[in-house]
């Protein structure tokens, strides 16, 4: 029964069946759609997708894409859109384990979310208190995450408090790398309210901030308790960010997932246009094909390297022209473009997926090549791209496409001409 499966859940200390129980326990009857399973499989699989009915007091239609990890550390992601604060409530809550909770955002997004988040996250004994931080990239440095830390002190936050970001990447990456290191680890929960987060950077526990030298240099691994998604804070998100998202999404489609790249093709207006049921299955997607890769790959030791698609380029190319000139999914755009050029001239694919690539991107209103203005040279992409993350033992490893859609490779064994004359072509589009 609905009751036993609440008190199962509570003997078994699992958040994320808590939550779920909860809502479903409000329910005189609830039916599950064809995607629901057994609580074997649940147990078994990486992801799971549970949704709730019009049937039932909970009127909200949700999703559940599980994030199967070790050592019971599996989480949940939730998505869905139009929580009522209840139900926002009922699916938070569970993983906040202590009394104590820090609600952190920018001074972008706490007019428009965060007392309603801070009163929701309150009650039940719990003490929520804030911090809002300058929002862009170019503040996505240890110093301003100090000003978390700082607070967690000044507050007498102790190891069993919580942690929540809520706001895009760049809060969630900070937020997420100062609860690794804060008295050497707390909880933290990702409420992400762009698309960029929301795809990518909330699932899977990579944190961290960037140095002068190089983005992401400084940082974690360290995953959180849950992710909770609601898709109608994307209502307030300008429309160069919402294109910057769709930057990752594209990439699940490149490296892995043939068949969601061709529904990309398909409906990349609607996703453009907002439209509210191609936008939630664009993020679970994403977030599907996202815990795969983690479950398989959490530290990233091989196959996780796969989604950083276009990043070494792109990456590099934030650096150069100064954190914030670039959006980070405009950036991967370009190295996206880049990456499958070079690919090309390895002869590793042919000439129709390229364009095939160019054409989403630009359907997808995002840059395909460098602006006139940008500071970049041969000599400024070999510098920087010398310094990523993914070189090993001096040797500088790319993620490339190969073989037909979907197939990529993570590998230092590639012609070096290749990415020279790629380099070349893209900087002297500049001056072209």
């Amino acid at each position: 029964t609905l009751t036993t499966m609440t008190m199962v859940a509570f003997k078994l200390s699992s958040p994320w069946l808590i939550a779920a129980s909860i809502l479903l326990s409000a329910a005189t009857t609830t039916a599950f759609t064809s995607r629901n399973i057994s609580s074997r499989r649940i147990a078994n699989n990486p992801t799971l997708l549970l949704s709730s009915t019009a049937d039932t007091p909970v009127s909200t239609q949700y999703d559940i894409v599980k994030v199967d990890l070790t050592d019971g550390r599996d989480y949940p992601i939730y998505i869905g859109s139009d929580f009522t604060d209840d139900e926002a409530a009922a699916l938070i809550k569970p993983h906040i384990i202590g009394k104590r909770v820090l609600l952190i955002t920018n001074d972008n997004i706490d007019k428009w979310y965060l007392d309603r988040y801070q009163k929701l996250l309150e009650g039940d004994g719990k003490q929520v208190d804030t911090v809002v931080l300058p929002d862009g990239e170019e503040h996505k440095t240890f110093e301003c995450m100090s000003m978390v830390l700082d607070r967690a002190l000044e507050l007498g936050l102790d190891r069993r408090s919580t942690f929540v970001a809520l706001g895009g990447g760049v809060i969630g990456d900070m937020v997420g790398f100062a609860s690794a290191i804060y008295q050497r680890g707390v909880n933290f929960i990702q409420i992400p309210t762009t698309v960029m987060a929301m795809v990518d950077s909330s699932v899977g526990g990579k944190t961290g901030v960037n140095h002068p030298l190089g983005k992401n240099m400084v940082g974690s691994f360290h995953q959180p308790q849950c992710v909770f998604i609601d898709t109608t804070t994307l209502d307030t998100l300008p429309d160069r960010e919402l294109k910057s998202g769709i930057s990752e999404v594209v990439k699940y489609g490149l490296i892995r997932d043939a068949p969601f790249f061709e529904w990309q093709e398909e409906n990349m207006t609607k996703l453009l246009g907002r439209d509210p049921d191609a936008t939630r299955y664009a993020i679970k997607r994403s977030c599907e094909n996202k815990a795969e890769v983690v479950k398989a790959d959490e530290k990233e030791g091989g196959i996780r390297a796969t989604l950083n698609l276009g990043h070494t380029f792109g990456h590099a190319i934030e650096t150069e022209s100064g954190y914030g000139t670039w959006l980070h999914g405009e950036g991967v755009s370009i190295g996206t473009a880049m990456a499958a050029t070079m690919s090309e001239k390895l002869g590793w694919i042919d000439a129709d997926l390229k364009e095939r690539i160019y054409k989403i991107l630009e359907d997808a209103k995002l840059p395909v090549k460098l602006p006139k203005e940008s500071p970049m040279t041969l000599e400024s992409f070999n510098k920087l791209m010398s310094l990523d993350k993914k070189v090993a033992d001096g040797q500088l490893r790319l993620i490339l496409l190969q073989g037909d859609l979907g197939g990529c490779v993570f590998t230092g064994e590639f012609e070096k001409n290749a990415l020279q004359e790629t380099i070349e072509e893209f900087v002297a589009e500049i001056n072209a």
